[in-house]
């Protein structure tokens, strides 16, 4: 039966405009078990022929038979897969990948197969064959390391591991010594007579000595097709029984040789050692493998399963692949990864500063009072000129307490009037940044409940006006200087208030201010012992007239009615005024202080505020409100909202260097692409489809930045940890950061790396191996 068969083939190359014929009708045909020799001088078409019958090139017309399949119009990857199960090649050039051991060399065509058996059934093959070579002690040897003989055998092994049908050779010892050369020639021989079919291309005389058949080309013809001077000292080759599957049944064996071993022993060193020399085979080459089922590696051995499995053959095929070829060129795949480093790095530092200066601007505007929403007195005009927010007093200590009986939405309140002077302690002094007057509920409504010591003044401290104060941190450090200043007394304006508490600490504000620089008194204290203001511009409660301002009254000549006159009453001394203050009957306050129940019900809060001082102030609708409120949570959101747009554009700035190490990625991944030109083609011709080309380069990218993306990572976290500990600069750890960065990694190497691996895939395998 025919195992192969060809029909009229041309194959026509187009080069430019010039058509050049290399084969012209070529009708040929070999049965199962043959061993021919393709002979011809350079140019007679021989390599294209084996090219054809190899399935790495289609005629440009004419037909091709292979088992009785017709396949000369297959697809690419349809060729390859005929390749990867049917065929063996064994190049002149012996084709190894360099950097990579003897075991891997061979195992490469199994990666390609449809039916690759498991990682330690292929390992035990590839080293039973090795065996079978002669090779045992260079399992785990790279080609440099190893003599031409050597690195043939090898690629024979390579060959054989699918255990093909048709073992193609294209001038097998033509890189190889005289002796060397026999030594192959020899195991063609005995491999043919297990009944693989061989066919050797060459152009020596002696080579075709081995063969059965020598087919002569000339100017892509076949001149002359005879028996081969093996054939006819030996007789043809013994009739091959295929099997269902295609491979031959086993046939008879040599008898073992007498080490003991089975292993192959070549003819030359058979005569060295004293064996008997039949023909060109000895009757101790080969050792009869044990029984098996026809097709399988019955003709050179039979797999066993290995003792040790490599870590690396646990991954998957297209993997190990990958990341075998990125080890061998550490230092560059080193280099290539440092623009992604440097982008991911950046997006992470960036990210955390960004995120820990907002966390750290948040917690500012928190430490002012959570949910904390403020209403002022509204703006006093004199002659079409308005006075600004706050000039007219028109709240009131009982707007408060309205605020805080009324509205369901508000947690605490408390009214606030703003002192300023000189603290006075022995003979030291400060003039503090806050000077406060209000109620216990601000320590409530400014997120300030621990006390360092003492405690914060009652409402029955308010409610009489006691000469009591709570002071801050700044104060006890600049006025008492490590001493406790609870139960000392502190002059203000030269009224004494007793020291019953000092806050916890606050630390700065958002706009840069010390919040523990601060003291504390009850409101009505504050007004009307410390500060001495009156109602000024405020308004009735019950609707009356505003009162009158002492300190205008005497200015205001019009009021006295009665200049030369004498008073009843004897007038009080300052101090008797400063002991017994006179509640004026419309008290106002600066602002009011109201803590919503949750941030989310802000809004509610100031729409309830809003409606009751309404009520209270006698504003009709379309008149202007007489206050203002300020919600400090509107503060916070567009104060992180800004940090968050800076912290964006920072972000967009360390992307744009991600990109730069993205296209440093496709740039040597184009460079590899060409250097490993040859490599492809080879993986090609021992069965690779253009999808697993296509997928081996794209994984390397991606490995390739997702090593960058965790460099990156760790480098980034470094930096931050470094800006913490010599800038004090707040910074904030993101795992939505860190998660992100390893996808950007994944996406630039898919993004930067398709390219090189899809042109990777489109190249042809026969210009590929010619590629210098």
């Amino acid at each position: 039966m025919d195992l192969i068969r060809i029909e009229d083939v041309h194959k026509t190359y187009h080069v430019g405009e010039i058509d050049v014929p290399v084969l012209n009708g070529i009708s040929i045909s070999i049965r199962q078990g043959e061993m021919v020799a393709l002979m011809g001088a350079s140019g007679s078409g021989k390599t294209t022929l084996m090219n054809v019958l190899g399935c790495l090139d289609r005629p440009t017309s004419g037909r091709y038979y292979l088992e009785g399949q017709e396949i000369s119009q297959l697809a690419a990857d349809r060729r390859a897969l005929v390749r990867t199960a049917k065929l063996g090649f064994v190049f002149q050039s012996f084709n190894l990948l360099p950097r990579t051991t003897a075991v891997q060399n061979v195992l490469m065509p199994l990666d390609y197969s449809p039916d690759r058996p498991s990682p330690a059934m292929a390992l035990a093959r590839a080293h039973e064959l090795l065996d079978r070579m002669g090779l045992s002690d260079r399992r785990e040897h790279v080609p440099s390391q190893m003599s031409g003989g050597e690195q043939q055998r090898v690629a024979i092994a390579r060959a054989l591991v699918n255990q093909p049908a048709v073992l193609l050779a294209d001038e097998p010892t033509g890189n190889l010594d005289s002796h060397t050369s026999v030594e192959i020639l020899e195991m063609f021989q005995e491999l043919n007579a297990t009944g693989l079919t061989i066919i050797v291309v060459t152009h020596d005389l002696k080579v075709a000595g081995y063969a059965h058949r020598v087919i002569q080309l000339a100017d892509g013809r076949v001149t002359s097709d005879d028996v081969g001077p093996a054939a006819a000292r030996h007789g043809p080759p013994a009739p091959h029984h295929l099997t269902t599957n295609g491979y031959p049944a086993p046939g008879p064996y040599p008898e073992p040789n007498g080490n003991g071993t089975g292993a192959w022993v070549p003819a030359s060193r058979a005569a060295e050692s004293g064996s008997v020399v039949v023909g060109t085979a000895t009757a101790t080459q080969v050792a009869p493998p044990p029984a098996a089922a026809p097709g399988t590696l019955a003709r050179v051995g039979v797999a066993k399963p290995a003792r040790s499995l490599a870590i690396g053959s646990l991954l998957p095929a297209t993997w190990r692949t990958a990341v075998g070829a990125l080890r061998r060129n550490m230092m560059r795949s080193a280099l290539t990864t440092l623009g992604i480093v440097i982008g991911v790095a950046a997006v992470i530092a960036m990210v955390e500063i960004s995120e820990g200066s907002r966390q750290a601007l948040i917690e500012t505007m928190s430490s002012m009072g959570a949910n904390m929403l403020i209403v002022q007195s509204g703006a006093a005009a004199s002659g079409g000129v308005s006075w600004g927010m706050g000039s007219e007093k028109t709240l009131t200590p009982q707007d408060a307490e309205e605020i805080g009986r009324q509205c369901s939405a508000v947690a605490a309140v408390a009214p606030q009037v703003q002192g300023s002077g000189q603290v006075v302690y022995a003979n030291r002094n400060w003039v503090p940044m806050g000077m406060y007057g209000t109620t216990p509920s601000y320590l409530i409504i400014r997120d300030w409940r621990d006390m360092d010591e003492g405690e914060m003044f009652t409402e029955r401290d308010v409610l009489a006006a006691n000469k009591v104060c709570v002071i801050g941190k700044t104060l006890v450090r600049e006025l008492f200087q490590g001493e406790s200043p609870i139960g000392r007394d502190i002059r203000v304006r030269n009224v004494a208030l007793r020291v019953v508490g000092v806050l916890g600490r606050k630390g700065g504000s958002m706009m840069g201010m010390d919040q523990d620089d601060v003291l504390l008194a009850p409101w009505t204290t504050m007004k009307y012992r410390i500060t001495g203001e009156s109602s000024g511009f405020a308004k009735a409660d019950a609707g009356t007239t505003a009162a009158s301002n002492p300190a205008r009254e005497k200015i205001n000549s019009l009021s006295n009615l009665y200049p030369g006159s004498a008073p009843l009453y004897p007038e009080q001394s300052l101090a008797q005024e400063a002991n017994t203050p006179q509640p004026i009957r419309f008290v106002n306050v600066e602002t009011i202080l109201a803590k919503a129940a949750s941030a989310e019900r802000s809004p509610e809060a100031i729409e309830q505020i809003t409606s009751l001082l309404h009520e209270r102030h006698r504003i009709r609708p379309g008149q202007e409100d007489d206050f203002s409120i300020r919600d400090m949570a509107e503060i916070i959101k567009a104060m992180s909202s800004m940090s968050r747009m800076m912290g964006g554009l920072l972000l967009i700035v360390a992307l744009i260097s991600l990109a730069v190490g993205g296209v440093g990625i496709m740039n040597i991944m184009l460079v590899s692409v060409t250097e490993r030109t040859r490599e492809i083609g080879l993986r090609m011709a021992v069965g690779a489809r253009s999808r697993h080309i296509l997928r081996q380069f794209l994984i390397e990218s991606v490995v390739l930045c997702l090593f960058g993306g965790a460099m990156g990572i760790l480098l980034g976290r470094a930096a931050t940890m470094l800006v913490w500990f010599f800038l004090r600069w707040p910074v904030q750890a993101s795992l939505p950061a860190i998660a992100a960065a390893f996808v950007v990694s994944a996406g630039v190497g898919i993004a930067f790396g398709f390219y090189p691996a899809w042109k990777a895939s489109r190249l042809d395998p026969i210009e590929a191996l010619r590629y210098e």
